[in-house]
């Protein structure tokens, strides 16, 4: 009888773990930057990392509708991820808002050249090591990418290179990269995926950091729990996500 018991509860168990991986949720919060422009108090951003091999659910293109931008934090694919699905879920984010790409280290398992092909050929860009500047207002801010850093594909000193505003959000698909982050660098904000928040959790034990934000000196650090799985289709304790972030002035919390 206790046999049987444990049996269905380790059933129920799994089954509560699988449909905890496969949720479509939108969580939102805003990011104070002290040095945001006028212009973008508001500004929303989209962020979507480690889909994997998950096809992004409709249902989160219309709860992220009201985004500036979207953000692709990397492993967007992975090992045995048919390429028309990735194009499929490209297409779905570039309904939302222009769409930014970093690379995170699964998407090296696919051919770099069909994978980079697709992603353009989607009209998505790729933040590689570089910057783009975001005018609204008459006013900038940068959004930094870099590659991934696991691999050591990384270069932060190019990607603020071409910095032109004094406010800067940096996109990492590794959180690691703040072991990097010098005062200097002028970030206001750091936005990274890869840890899946753990992805299995026992309480305050998992073998990854818990998804959420940290305070790094002068800026913030956001990590997602991310959209999809790695290994197993499962998750306990570090919910499946995807981001809503709205920026907003320091001032215009007093």
């Amino acid at each position: 009888m206790l046999f049987f018991i444990m049996t269905i509860l380790c059933i129920v168990l799994i089954l509560y773990m699988y449909i905890e991986a496969n949720r479509n949720r939108v969580n939102s919060a805003h990011a104070v930057i002290n040095s945001l422009p006028d212009a973008f108090h508001g500004f929303q951003l989209f962020f979507i990392s480690d889909v994997h091999r998950r096809v992004i659910h409709d249902s989160i293109i219309e709860k992220a509708s009201t985004a500036n931008i979207v953000i692709i934090g990397g492993d967007l694919a992975e090992k045995g991820v048919p390429i028309e699905r990735v194009k499929e879920n490209l297409l779905k984010l570039t309904k939302i808002a222009p769409v930014y790409f970093v690379w995170g280290n699964n998407d090296y398992e696919l051919n770099k050249k069909e994978l980079s092909a697709a992603i353009n050929n989607c009209g998505v860009a790729i933040i590689n090591n570089s910057c783009v500047t975001i005018e609204q207002g008459g006013k900038k801010i940068d959004i930094a990418g870099v590659d991934d850093l696991s691999l050591k594909k990384d270069n932060l000193e190019q990607a603020l290179s071409d910095s032109h505003s004094s406010c800067k959000i940096l996109i990492s698909h590794n959180p690691d990269i703040v072991k990097k982050i010098k005062g200097k660098d002028g970030i206001g904000l750091v936005v990274s995926g890869h840890t899946h928040g753990g992805q299995i959790r026992l309480g305050p034990f998992g073998i990854a950091k818990r998804g959420g934000w940290y305070t790094e000196g002068t800026y913030q650090l956001f990590i997602s729990n991310g959209y999809g799985t790695r290994h197993l289709p499962l998750r306990l304790g570090a919910e499946s996500e995807t981001n809503l972030i709205t920026l907003k002035q320091a001032k215009s919390l007093h």
